[in-house]
């Protein structure tokens, strides 16, 4: 069965992603406008809310596995 999948990992789905929507969609959700367009909006709500997670995690993950630098081991 088609399903929507709105996720906030792109690859491989690790067990600590978050899905925001996991929805099983069907033609008749596309056969007329107001359908379609409920099937939109969750989606949209779904991508918005994906969106806020992404931006609420660290930009640099590489950076986190790095040991930090203080001023006694600089030269």
């Amino acid at each position: 069965m088609p399903r929507v999948l709105v996720t906030t990992t792109q690859q491989d789905r690790p067990p600590s992603a978050s899905v925001l929507l996991d929805e099983s969609v069907l033609p008749v959700h596309l056969e007329d406008d107001h359908a379609a367009a409920q099937l939109i909006e969750r989606i949209a709500w779904a991508v918005s809310d994906a969106a806020d997670a992404e931006s609420a995690r660290p930009h640099h993950a590489r950076a986190r596995r790095l040991p930090r630098r203080d001023a006694t081991t600089r030269r």
